[in-house]
């Protein structure tokens, strides 16, 4: 609990992530109290900054404010959404790296500080801080960066006594800044390109963690490339709005290295109350030319009748 507690919040999480050595953009150390906290400190680090929820997660509660006349109504947004999340307007300021991509690091850790590395992967395909496809390995990494990030996020856990899986997530801009980002304890959505080319079934060894067993291996070695792509009721023609409504039927692509993992099915209620995520498709080959045109394919035969996707 106290290691959830320390990285489910991001400013706690950033102080464990400062003292394992992680890279890190200038944010503010406390909430904000109000904009003009923000728009101190945008003065002093520079524009453009980004807002954060400190419980917030899953994208919401960040705004992004490019210019000085944006940090009220962007700080109302995020305000908004951490009473949502915690029932407190805990917000703080972080330095805005533009045009970074997402960079993760799934992770395993045991009850006797062992740590390993399943995969690296890269999230950046993403809408309103939402992710849309996530892929594995993260391509075209540098080998010392690689190393860096698996380094680091074995330092991350390891410093606040972590157990389970967790991903550590970094932000790459393009010009080479590496920081990091925060650190979902738990098992993420895009865990299964990570099975895909680990040849692990992530799922089964979180219950064998929490029952205390040893990890038994090190960092993995992977094979081939996986890609994920998010199936959302969600109507494009409306601003990507979500659209409830009843899934009346479905066809679902197959074949090899083409794996589904379903939600819903026909006849299914999407309600407004949820989220309007439908299935996960999960496409790997031997390596990510071959995974990009099985996609291309199962992306292709995939239909749903009854709502917008």
């Amino acid at each position: 609990p106290s290691a959830i507690r320390r990285l489910g919040d991001k400013l706690s999480a950033r102080q464990a992530a400062r003292e394992a050595g992680a890279p890190l953009l200038p944010a503010m150390s406390v909430p904000a109290a109000n904009p003009a906290q923000v728009a101190a400190f945008a003065r002093e680090h520079g524009l453009p900054v980004v807002i954060k929820a400190a419980s917030g997660g899953g994208g919401k509660g960040v705004a992004v404010a490019r210019s000085a006349a944006e940090i009220a109504g962007a700080y109302a947004r995020a305000a908004r959404a951490s009473v949502a999340a915690s029932g407190r307007a805990q917000c703080f300021a972080e330095r805005y790296l533009d045009r970074a991509r997402h960079i993760e690091v799934q992770c395993l850790a045991d009850s006797r500080g062992g740590v390993a590395v399943i995969s690296t992967r890269d999230c950046s395909l993403q809408r309103r801080h939402q992710k849309i496809v996530e892929e594995a390995p993260a391509p075209f990494l540098p080998g010392d960066l690689d190393v860096r990030l698996r380094a680091v996020s074995k330092a991350i856990l390891r410093a606040v006594g972590y157990e389970g899986a967790a991903t550590c997530e970094f932000l790459l801009g393009h010009e080479g800044t590496l920081a990091f980002l925060e650190t979902n304890p738990r098992l993420a959505v895009a865990h299964p390109v990570s099975e895909e080319i680990a040849g692990l079934d992530l799922v089964r060894e979180t219950f064998r963690l929490a029952e205390g067993e040893p990890l038994g291996y090190g960092d993995r070695q992977v094979r081939g490339h996986a890609l994920q792509f998010r199936i959302y009721a969600e109507d494009p023609g409306r601003g990507f709005a979500p659209a409830p409504g009843i899934v009346r039927d479905w066809y679902l692509p197959s074949g090899p290295g083409v794996r589904l993992d379903p939600a819903v099915g026909p006849g299914s209620v999407v309600a407004p109350a949820f989220g309007t995520l439908l299935a996960k498709l999960i496409v790997t080959g031997a390596s990510r030319a071959e995974a990009l045109q099985r996609a291309r394919r199962a992306l292709r035969e995939f239909a749903v009748d009854g709502v917008a996707t």
